[in-house]
């Protein structure tokens, strides 16, 4: 199975936020940026892995900005680690401001999906090249999260956990 680069994974979603996809404050309801975000971040494991995907857990969201209605919103979603089965998938939200075009970061997510056969047992994946810096410091910290995600659910003692561990050495 060949490596493949986060770039091969980069799926690019645009929407505009409607009157029926908001709150009473007119900005764009949480549950329905979380899965515009499922959906694109889904595209990326797709298309890193070549397999059917399901999303494995969502780790971790902040909604820094609100996303007005009327937004242009753009989700960019890419592969930042593969792991024997798994990947994780880092995703950056924009908005378009109004007038002057200019793109803001307005939120960030990290979803973990696991490729599946046609039974749904869970496949390999090819491995992660990262090559920006970018995306070399979230290839790293991709597995810090994954050891933490363990640790917590009991099925990695602590000690075992190097990359966490190495953090506070």
């Amino acid at each position: 199975m060949e490596a493949k680069t986060a770039f091969q994974s980069k799926t690019i979603v645009t929407d505009l936020v409607l009157p029926s996809e908001t709150n009473p404050i007119n900005n764009l309801f949480g549950g329905e940026l979380l899965a515009r975000m499922d959906r694109a971040a889904s595209i990326a494991a797709r298309r890193h892995s070549r397999r059917i995907v399901v999303t494995a857990s969502v780790n971790h969201v902040a909604f820094n900005r609100s996303v007005p209605l009327g937004s242009v919103v753009t989700i960019e979603a890419k592969v930042s680690r593969a792991f024997t089965s798994s990947m994780e998938v880092y995703m950056d939200v924009w908005i378009e401001d109004r007038e002057s075009g200019e793109c803001i970061k307005a939120n960030e997510a990290i979803y973990t999906f696991v490729a599946v056969n046609e039974t749904g047992r869970p496949t390999k994946v090819p491995e992660l090249i990262p090559e920006t810096e970018l995306e070399k410091e979230r290839f790293k910290a991709a597995l810090r999260r994954k050891q933490l995600s363990l640790v917590l659910a009991g099925k990695m003692k602590p000690d075992d956990a190097s990359e966490l561990k190495a953090l506070f050495e």
